[in-house]
């Protein structure tokens, strides 16, 4: 079977290892960004090493739907078009271009969390279970048949980190089987059900601002959910920008007298914010620019609600 492999995230990587140890697969190409357009994803890796190691033909493109990549993917002339950590829609052009279909990949357990950043989105909503879902990619939006899918739990501490981590390991534990399905000629399918179908909007770094006044569980749900290796759950403090890292919510038994926001409690390692419900939130790591240290009492957020 001769494939091409599309996409610039860890996940890709997975994705080209297994296929070049696969004995039954040609990894003829690996279709990538350019590195000055890394940013489109905030967990790029660069594959050129990887791919030059496995023997195959590096690509970069900005769009993999241009008339250059689909006349560079004709030459190919692939059986199957793997599309792992790729953000961009696949059009009709580019989908006829496989000879026997396109796979794709999605950290979500379909037919559940269909779309864009559903590894936040899956902690946002306090999912206990996901799953990662190999399917062949149709018209719809992750919407085609199933190929496979493991299921697991989700810990009371999950990270949009270890959740990641979950999910490289449950791919590269299904992707060589299915491999070795779809070289067979005949890989099981499963029909997504559409009445259990929800779906994920995309999400922006500015989303990630901190509301002081929810509850200090969910702050602590959106630092868990927003942090690496995504941009992070952020505040301010006098235009200052302050990225939250990693925080655990404590009780606030000797601070009633203050706002929602405002710092409570303040440490060489870490300082306390007052949330909404009279609960806090002891942030133990976190990232600025600001030179000065957190001042005593500081209200966080106030000059980002002001505008």
């Amino acid at each position: 079977m001769r494939a091409i492999l599309i996409g610039a995230v860890e996940s890709t990587r997975i994705a080209l290892r297994c296929l070049a140890a696969a004995p039954r697969w040609d990894l003829a190409a690996v279709f990538t960004l350019p590195l000055d357009l890394a940013s489109r994803h905030s967990d790029f890796i660069d594959l050129a090493a990887e791919t030059e190691k496995a023997g195959s033909r590096i690509v970069r493109v900005k769009n993999i739907n241009s008339e250059a990549a689909l006349a560079a993917i004709h030459d190919i002339a692939p059986d199957y078009i793997f599309v792992i950590g790729w953000s961009q829609i696949c059009g009709g052009q580019f989908m006829a271009s496989a000879k026997r279909g396109v796979v794709g990949y999605h950290p979500a357990p379909l037919p559940r969390l269909r779309g864009r950043a559903v590894i936040p989105w899956t902690i946002l909503l306090d999912e206990p279970i996901s799953a990662s879902s190999l399917f062949l990619i149709d018209a719809g939006v992750d919407s085609g048949p199933l190929l496979a899918q493991r299921y697991f739990h989700l810990a009371p501490d999950e990270t949009a980190a270890t959740l990641y981590a979950k999910h490289m390991a449950k791919l590269e534990e299904m992707l060589p089987g299915v491999l070795d399905d779809i070289a067979s000629g005949a890989p099981a399918l499963s029909v997504q059900d559409e009445r259990c179908a929800t779906y994920a909007a995309r999400r922006r770094p500015e989303d990630a601002l901190i509301d002081w006044a929810q509850p200090a569980s969910l702050i602590w749900r959106c630092v868990r959910a927003c942090g690496d290796p995504y941009p992070g759950a952020w505040t301010s403090l006098g235009g200052d920008r302050i990225t939250i890292e990693a925080a655990v919510p404590v009780p606030l038994g000797h601070h009633a007298a203050a706002m929602a926001g405002q710092v409570v409690e303040r440490t060489g390692e870490s300082f306390t914010v007052k949330c909404g419900d009279g609960q806090g939130l002891r942030v133990t790591q976190w990232r600025t620019a600001r030179e000065a240290p957190l001042p005593n009492h500081a209200i966080l957020g106030r000059d980002a609600a002001a505008a």
